[in-house]
């Protein structure tokens, strides 16, 4: 988990220390806003960071609100607008207006320490949980999405999009924080082609894993800073457990390492799977899941060949389109396999 990931644990952290902290949540965002709703930015009050809420055009002026929302036991709702000289100059294209929530943590009507602690947990257990605030009585609930009622409808829409926002539930406006589980990518098979995969897929945001028994492929040196397995793909990828918020994506090109993670995979809720290989490898692989009782429906999950087709040639290049497919699945998922 990134430290950008980890801002509210950071917050609590500094809380629990005896150091006062804030939260600062993005709530609402027009025109190329910097940052969209649910960013958040965790400000102690020895005047330490973490996070952002707009790329570093206003997060002074939100640590000076926040400094006296500490002091007195209020929040703050705050409005910005960024411009384009201002966005220019932190390396955004253009501007645009947010507006921000500022929350001393355990102090006033601020966040209480208990529904962060609470949220902290569910973090820690990858459940998809939403954070649903009314503005005007500040009441918060923690929102486990399995309970049937109308909040908690809108919050698995949300959750599902994995986009932040407000709901109007009967009367009143919610803000409701999305806080989807950390994504997550297993490779199978450390050939060259993953070598530069794994670091996109780090910097758009997964936790990596790379599994490979081949200890010549799979080695530090060709991985550093890399989540490594050497256990067998099918044991190493029910170990990892691939979650709606995992990929799974094999490379190996060897049928004796792919097939076994495939097994685990496609019974899985992983919301992406590709296989490396032409078409006429996917085929063959086709007929082999058919084989082992696979229908054409699970089958068809499978992103075989793998990636889009920009004509890509180079490993790096094909790693370019496999990570688009990906972040293409996740974010428009009406296109998947």
């Amino acid at each position: 988990m990134t430290d950008h990931d980890a801002i509210p644990e950071t917050a609590l952290h500094w809380v629990e220390s005896g150091r006062p902290a804030a939260l600062a949540t993005v709530i609402e965002t027009w025109g190329s806003a910097p940052r969209q709703p649910g960013a958040q930015l965790a400000i102690s009050a020895e005047g330490d960071l973490v996070g952002s809420v707009s790329g570093g055009c206003v997060e002074s002026a939100v640590a000076a609100e926040a400094f006296e929302a500490m002091e007195e036991g209020d929040c703050r709702l705050l409005e910005f607008g960024v411009s384009d000289d201002d966005a220019f100059a932190v390396g955004l294209a253009c501007g645009g207006t947010i507006r921000v929530l500022v929350e001393p943590i355990g102090i006033g009507e601020g966040m209480p320490l208990p529904i962060l602690r609470a949220l902290i947990e569910a973090r820690s257990e990858r459940a998809r949980t939403v954070l649903a605030i009314d503005l005007e009585t500040k009441e918060r609930r923690l929102l486990a999405l399995c309970d049937d009622d109308p909040l908690t409808d809108a919050a698995r829409i949300a959750a599902d999009g994995d986009r932040s926002g407000f709901a109007e539930i009967e009367g009143r406006r919610w803000f409701l924080s999305v806080h989807n589980p950390p994504l997550r990518m297993a490779i199978i098979g450390a050939a060259h082609i993953a070598q530069p995969l794994s670091r996109m897929a780090m910097m758009t945001g997964f936790d990596v894993t790379v599994i490979d028994p081949r200890e010549s492929f799979s080695s530090q040196a060709r991985f550093p800073d890399m989540a490594l397995s050497r256990d067998w793909p099918d044991a190493a990828l029910t170990a990892f457990a691939p979650d709606p918020r995992s990929a799974v994506v094999c490379l190996s090109h060897d049928p004796k390492i792919d097939d076994p993670g495939l097994h685990v995979a496609l019974r899985s809720q992983a919301f992406y799977i590709g296989a490396l290989g032409s078409t006429r490898t996917s085929a063959k692989r086709k007929d082999r899941l058919t084989d082992a009782g696979f229908t054409v429906g699970q089958i068809a999950r499978i992103d075989a060949p793998i990636g889009l087709d920009i004509g890509a040639k180079s490993p790096a290049e094909i790693a370019v389109s496999i990570m688009a497919r990906i972040v293409e699945a996740l974010r428009n998922p009406q296109t998947r396999p």
